[in-house]
């Protein structure tokens, strides 16, 4: 598996980082041996963030005792410097750290600059001269604050939504960072799960040398499939690329992402889930899926307010109470047995 360089930050590991906001869902022993079993088989960059409950104290329990061998990078949502420092201090003590590789504005709504008025850029600035982070980080969903943010200068890596699923203007966002030798680190390389194949998703990033994919991992056996890639990554042969193209042939058009951050819904909607159950139980059929807890779920979308609070919110545009129409009115359907799945 080769290696790359995360821009201007002279961070080099390998193609294959461990994306930790999974590891929330575990217990703290079965976390730790997910993230020290990572380790061992040669995984050194781990990205968390202050907002994933107790992410950061698995890894610091996991893997203090390596710390010089592995990088870490993690996020602060704060929007005052009062917030972003006690942040800055909560992080470090549950990772176990005096510093932290990446510092990361987590989902960013603004490109901050110095002198905006806002202070927090201004914020990077002194914790990085204190020495308590290494390197100036941003996080977004919206490509516009993404876009603005390559261009800025001011960044050393971003992070953002990356996978074979993504055209062409985000495609561009890798490119203008490769320019400007910003790190591109991409999140939701399995586009939020509907991406059931890992090994083309994996090919499909091999092909970028400036983009680092961290890999949401909850289960051993999740983590087995991304260490397998380590000795026999796979290539973006023809059969690959053929996978790839169907999965972008039915998926193509607007879907949810399940991001999560037109949460919470006035109504009490799982938007997250419900805006993309037809997806979910085509790609992945399960009983869980069609069982009384998910059936309730469903229901709850004929409270919906049309607030249009999910709209506004949505990183990417979408009509969600539309989405949420459509699903729930095909998701009776699969009920009803009019569609098999």
């Amino acid at each position: 598996m080769k290696k790359i360089t995360l821009g201007s930050t002279g961070i080099t590991v390998l193609q294959n980082a461990f994306g930790a906001l999974p590891v929330q869902r575990d217990d703290m022993e079965t976390a730790v041996k997910i993230l020290r079993k990572a380790y061992d088989g040669g995984i050194t960059f781990f990205d968390t963030a202050r907002a994933y409950t107790d992410s950061e104290e698995k890894i610091g329990n996991a893997l203090s005792d390596v710390r010089d061998n592995i990088y870490i990078a993690t996020k602060t949502g704060a929007k005052t410097p009062e917030q972003f420092w006690k942040d800055l201090e909560t992080s470090l003590s549950l990772l176990k750290t005096d510093h932290v590789d990446i510092y990361q504005f987590h989902q960013a709504t603004q490109c901050y600059r110095p002198g905006d008025g806002t202070g927090m850029y201004e914020c990077m600035l002194k914790a990085k001269e204190e020495g308590k982070i290494r390197h100036i980080g941003i996080t977004a969903h919206d490509i516009r604050v993404a876009e603005e943010s390559a261009e800025s200068g001011l960044y050393e890596t971003l992070q953002f939504p990356f996978s074979y699923l993504s055209g062409e203007r985000e495609l561009a966002l890798v490119e203008k960072c490769k320019e400007n030798n910003m790190g591109f680190i991409a999140m939701k390389a399995l586009a939020g799960g509907l991406i059931m194949n890992s090994a083309a998703a994996f090919a499909f990033m091999s092909q970028f040398d400036n983009v680092l994919p961290i890999w949401g991992i909850q289960r051993m056996t999740e983590l087995g499939e991304f260490l397998s890639y380590i000795d026999e990554p796979p290539s973006l042969d023809e059969e690959m690329r053929k996978v790839i193209a169907a999965d972008r042939e039915e998926l193509a058009g607007e879907f949810c992402r399940g991001c999560g951050y037109c949460m919470p819904c006035p109504a009490g909607i799982k938007i997250n889930d419900c805006a993309r159950m037809s997806l979910m139980i085509r790609r992945a059929p399960s009983k869980g899926l069609l069982g009384p807890e998910t059936q309730a779920d469903m229901k709850k979308i004929e409270d919906c307010l049309h607030c249009g609070s999910c709209k506004k919110k949505c990183p990417y545009g979408l009509d969600a109470a539309e989405l949420l129409k459509n699903n729930y009115e095909d998701y009776k359907r699969i009920l009803a047995g009019e569609v098999k799945v």
